[in-house]
């Protein structure tokens, strides 16, 4: 008998995928991290330029070290030295072939919500890339959107600030205090309703939890 919870996100993912390709995204399902790396790979292709944010999601994939291992034009803003080489990066990030991403939180009818401190994600999301990849665990799925923004803001965000140095309540306490700290990481918060061009922005959903 397979697992409860492998059964519970595959049921939900066939809802999900629904729902977004009613909002016109692009979206399939893959039931392992290791399944969803090879179908990221075979998603942007040999030879695109791709740049990304921060996700944690990706990283648990391998998907970066897989970019870096074979040919892709990788716009790693890891790798720049100084603040002037990071800025540069960031804006060329805007004509890349691919932007990746993960998502804070997802609603059941296709919503997707991301939060963010410098704009460097949600950014292009909204206005960047030809295409965008949307890699997410289905732990990120709540059952609508106020329930999925109230994620971002209490788990995802509170979770993420454990990695900054910026002192603000939650990276002291581990819950949002809805601060104007100026090491906050709440700055903007997107909602991403609807697709437009159709197909931009394509989902790969992971029946694993995943990211924070």
């Amino acid at each position: 008998m397979a697992d409860p919870k492998e059964l519970y996100y595959e049921k939900r993912a066939k809802i999900m995928i629904r729902n977004l390709e009613n909002r016109h995204f692009e979206a399939c399902y893959c039931a392992t991290k290791e399944e969803a790396l090879a179908k990221a790979l075979e998603l942007i292709g040999e030879g695109s330029s791709v740049g990304w944010g921060g996700t944690l999601t990706c990283t648990q994939l391998g998907l970066m070290d897989a970019l870096h291992a074979v040919n892709y034009n990788c716009l790693d803003r890891d790798l720049c030295k100084t603040v002037e080489e990071k800025e540069k990066l960031q804006r060329d990030i805007f004509f890349a072939d691919w932007f990746i991403t993960g998502a804070n939180g997802l609603s059941l009818d296709g919503q997707m919500v991301n939060i963010d401190g410098t704009g460097n994600r949600v950014a292009p999301i909204v206005y960047g890339p030809r295409n965008i990849l949307v890699v997410a665990g289905m732990n990120k799925v709540e059952d609508t959107l106020e329930a999925a923004i109230n994620r971002a803001r209490t788990i995802a965000a509170p979770m993420n600030k454990q990695r900054f140095p910026n002192q603000t309540p939650c990276e002291i306490t581990g819950t949002c205090a809805d601060c104007k700290s100026e090491g906050c990481i709440c700055n903007q918060i997107l909602v991403t309703r609807h697709c437009r061009p159709a197909g931009r922005i394509k989902f790969i959903l992971i029946g694993e939890d995943l990211g924070m």
